[in-house]
Order: C-alpha cells, then structure tokens, then sequence
C-alpha cells in the first residue's frame, strides 16, 4: 500500500498552494500505479481515491506509516512526520528547497533549482503558483 498526502495546507487567500501540484497532475500519476492507495488530508480536500483518510490524529498517521510501502507527498507536514518515524517515501518538490526542508531518507523530487524561491523564508501566500515547476507524474513512478 502506498500513502498519498497530495495537499500542502491551504492558504487563507484560497489560492492554490505552490507547494502541490495540479489536480490532473494528481490523476495522471494515480493511473500509472498499480498498487493499493490510501489518500490522507482534511476535511475539504480533494479526494483523489476511494480510500480516503480524513483528520487523522498523529498516532494514527504513524500507524498508517508503519504499514505503508512508502508514501508519495509534497513539502508539508507529513514528510517531516514519515522522516521522524524512519519511513522513507518520494516527496515532490516545486518551488521550495529540499536542501533546506527535506531528508536525506526520502526520494527528493525537484525539477529544477531555476523554479526555487529566491527567499525561502517568505509566506507561501505571496507567491505565484506555477504548475510547471514539478516533475512529470511518469517520473515519480520510476522511483517507486
């Protein structure tokens, strides 16, 4: 079984957060895996797949870690959560730094250093989304 945590937390602006990439980005890589998915997230998300896994308390995010394969997610809370449990995963990365906000266990996926902020330290409700800035659905798959 693979986790799927798609969704950095929403802005307050309700713009879309340049941490996650599009919903069709989402979809295109659902349909080249072959495997189990189990989506986590809030109240409100998008739901992606039938299985999904709403507000879930911190123990029973580390539960759902231990057994889990591996996970796919974005900078956000629960790629710092599967580092501190010791369970590697692929962390999708747009405009902010994995040098700075990733883990060495995880698979860091960043397209490119030319779509990181120049100011990491500023509020995410300031910048631009870009659905560009990450990697094709097809990559994340070979690392799988």
């Amino acid at each position: 079984m693979i986790i799927l945590s798609p969704w950095a937390k929403a802005l307050l602006s309700n713009k879309p957060n340049p941490k996650s990439p599009p919903l069709i980005w989402w979809r295109k890589l659902i349909k080249l895996i072959d495997e189990p998915l189990v989506q986590i997230g809030i109240k409100g998300e998008v739901q992606l797949v039938p299985d999904f896994r709403r507000d879930l308390s911190i123990s029973a995010l580390c539960d759902l870690l231990q057994e889990c394969r591996t996970f796919i997610a974005v900078d956000s809370f629960f790629q710092h959560l599967a580092w501190d449990q010791n369970k590697p995963g692929i962390v999708i990365w747009g405009q902010s730094n994995p040098n700075i906000y990733g883990h060495d266990i995880h698979t860091n996926l960043l397209k490119s250093a030319e779509y990181l902020m120049k100011d990491q330290f500023l509020m995410w409700e300031l910048i631009p989304y870009r659905e560009d800035c990450f990697v094709t659905p097809e990559e994340v798959v070979t690392h799988l």
